[in-house]
């Protein structure tokens, strides 16, 4: 069964194991989430909810969208996404989707926005190792030979300096460690996208899904 929920990254902690041992977690504001638009392979292709997190106030919103929350008699919300689901499952307009579709031990893939880390150089941005550091050198961190000079011009997808980070990222494979129904939170190990305050995406993982 296809599930996922839209949330908030809270920021890391740890909590130790039964055996006493520390898990870096991190806490993710998990829902609650409203179904706004269905989707069905009848009229659009393909099954999907389309889910509102985090609400807004209603004169933020422009005409289209204010139509769009109407439809669905909810309220408008900051953080809009579908979520692919299985024919078989129903949702119906207006539904609230909390952080208890998941349970402990689950595990999930996390979709965010990196970190903006703005203009680096391919050290930093590509992993290139340095050239010498002797004063002799000339040449310390620069990104080296850009191959072939006969076509005079740069080959496609070769690694320069350039912006980093601030793009759509997605972490698969992350074990959700606890569930707190009551506030809504996600405890999720290990590092997700994004910086603190920044949505993300929680979704059943592809890639354990036989396990």
């Amino acid at each position: 069964m296809a599930k996922g929920i839209l949330g908030k990254k809270i920021g890391m902690t740890q909590v130790f194991s039964p055996a006493g041992r520390a898990v870096p977690v991190t806490v993710v504001e998990a829902g609650p989430c409203v179904v706004i638009q269905k989707k069905t392979v009848a009229t659009d292709g393909y099954d999907a909810i389309q889910l509102g997190f985090d609400p807004k106030k209603e004169r933020l919103v422009n005409k289209p969208m204010k139509g769009h929350f109407k439809k669905a008699g909810v309220g408008p919300y900051r953080f809009i996404k579908e979520i692919r689901v299985s024919p078989e499952e129903s949702y119906d307009l207006g539904q609230e989707i909390k952080a208890d579709i998941f349970n402990e031990g689950e595990w999930v893939d996390v979709t965010g926005i990196s970190k903006g880390k703005g203009f680096a150089g391919v050290i930093k941005r590509w992993n290139f190792n340095r050239a010498p550091m002797e004063h002799g050198s000339m040449y310390h961190r620069r990104p080296g030979s850009l191959n072939a000079t006969d076509p005079a011009r740069v080959f496609k997808g070769r690694k320069l300096p350039g912006r980093l980070g601030g793009e759509r990222t997605t972490i698969q494979g992350l074990q959700v460690v606890k569930v707190d129904p009551e506030r809504n939170v996600l405890l999720i190990k290990g590092a997700i996208p994004g910086a603190n305050g920044a949505y993300v995406v929680v979704k059943k993982t592809v890639k354990r899904a036989k396990q």
